[in-house]
């Protein structure tokens, strides 16, 4: 698989990964009717969000078809859009009672062919930019033998654009980027004010080979900002969590800065992450991600973060807004 420097080009010039992107999988949350989703990518274009992610997993197709009727008719060359492989919808099959879904893990080169196929139809696209691996974590080998190299096919066919893999852990993503030619990651959860350990390996590899890096999960489903009955990795809040939350909170407190526009920030600091993606399930929810990403954070908020040892000492921060303040 040939390398590539993570970029758009557009007549000459290059425009590289928008900085926010808009995660596709609470539209497809039951209670998002089909309307308010559309309209909430809708609203996105209209600010100037250029990156959308989904997956076959979100709802069951659901959001893949969602985010295909919003973008519809949308100048496809000024967008990127990802989906991932791994996961069949398949509502009925046996297996999915392994899983508690209408989906069922599966990593093989045939799999990943229908499953990309799929999603095209779903989408309404013949192309789409980046196909992501999805948690492979019980199947590194299966990922490593046949799902890569099918993504890498079909990246040489042109009807993808780079290839990655997303995980909700950092170690196996480091070990994908020493041992597969990838060209991105998308990490959830795994580089955030509540959890750094992508500085052990992960960012220091993605740097080194050129990967880039997408960080999700920034404010851990809403834990970081308050929201009622949180989890965290998909577990109740331990006391330990929720210390460390309250400390966060009064030291953006201190600093006039909303929690959430801090955890939003954060992961954009370290020159390996390219983008941050958040997760809206409307356009009210959508407004307030991008007036969070285009608050200016002051220095001294991050190094008082260190110095209360919530962020590793040293660990990059960001010099100014991700985006720029709207007009």
């Amino acid at each position: 698989m040939k390398r590539s420097r993570f970029a758009l080009c557009h007549a000459g010039t290059v425009e590289f990964i928008p900085a926010l992107g808009l995660g596709a999988a609470a539209l497809a949350e039951p209670q998002v009717s089909d309307g308010d989703a559309v309209a909430c990518v809708r609203e996105a274009w209209s600010c100037g969000i250029r990156y959308f992610d989904t997956a076959p997993m979100y709802g069951c197709g659901r959001s893949e078809r969602l985010l295909g009727r919003a973008l519809e008719g949308l100048p496809r060359d000024e967008y990127l859009i990802s989906t991932k492989v791994g996961r069949l919808v398949r509502p009925g099959h046996p297996d999915t009672k392994k899983t508690g879904a209408d989906w069922v893990f599966d990593f093989s080169r045939d799999a990943v062919l229908t499953s990309f196929e799929e999603s095209l139809a779903r989408l309404k696209l013949d192309s789409v930019d980046i196909v992501y691996v999805h948690d492979p974590d019980d199947y590194w080998q299966q990922a490593l033998d046949e799902a890569l190299p099918t993504l890498a096919q079909l990246a040489a066919e042109k009807v993808i654009r780079f290839v990655g893999v997303g995980m909700t852990q950092a170690p196996m993503l480091a070990r994908f980027i020493r041992e597969a030619d990838i060209d991105i990651v998308l990490e959830a959860g795994v580089y955030t004010l509540l959890d750094a350990q992508a500085l052990d390996a992960l960012l220091p590899e993605a740097t080194s080979r050129g990967v880039s890096v997408v960080a999700a999960q920034a404010m851990h489903g809403g834990l970081i900002d308050g929201v009622p009955n949180p989890l965290f990795r998909y577990r109740p809040v331990d006391d330990e969590i929720r210390g460390t939350v309250s400390r966060i909170s009064r030291v953006c407190r201190d600093f006039g800065v909303p929690t959430a526009a801090a955890a939003i920030s954060f992961p954009y600091g370290h020159p390996a992450v390219r983008a941050v993606l958040t997760g809206p399930a409307n356009v009210s929810q959508l407004r307030q991600n991008i007036a969070w990403a285009s608050t200016n954070i002051p220095p001294d908020l991050w190094q008082r973060l260190a110095d209360e040892g919530i962020i590793p000492v040293g660990a990059p921060t960001p010099s100014g807004p991700m985006l720029p303040p709207r007009q």
